[in-house]
């Protein structure tokens, strides 16, 4: 089992940067996937953000967030970072930090089934 662990969430303006943290541990963590961040805004469903997969460094965006957020690893940490600039209160969420199993290709993992493993998440809230 793989336990992940966000930090970094908090309130800021409009305009401001977040740095959001997922660690991971457990049974398997050094193994390469793909690890995303997902958010949910109340009321909506959670929805993909960014993804990377930890052997190629491949990386996949939304096109809400492309040009803002970056989504980077460290793997000798085992932590994956997503950057957050130019933050807009559309972006006010809960973000989770998530990774797939190692025969998930990250390239076609959009949706939330394609992930095992969910951290408890990190809330991000964006004021005008």
């Amino acid at each position: 089992q793989v336990q992940l662990v966000e930090s970094g969430g908090g309130s800021v303006q409009a305009g401001e940067s977040l740095r959001l943290t997922c660690t991971a541990s457990g049974y398997g963590v050094s193994r390469r996937r793909c690890m995303g961040w997902f958010r949910q805004a109340p009321g909506k469903e959670r929805e993909g953000v960014a993804r990377i997969h930890t052997d190629s460094g491949s990386t996949y965006y939304a096109d809400s967030v492309k040009g803002r957020f970056t989504i980077s690893r460290d793997d000798a940490k085992n932590t994956v970072y997503l950057q957050l600039n130019s933050l807009k209160p559309v972006d006010t969420a809960m973000y989770y930090c998530a990774a797939a199993r190692p025969d998930i290709y990250c390239s076609g993992a959009r949706a939330v089934s394609a992930f095992t493993y969910w951290g408890q998440g990190t809330q991000v809230t964006v004021s005008s």
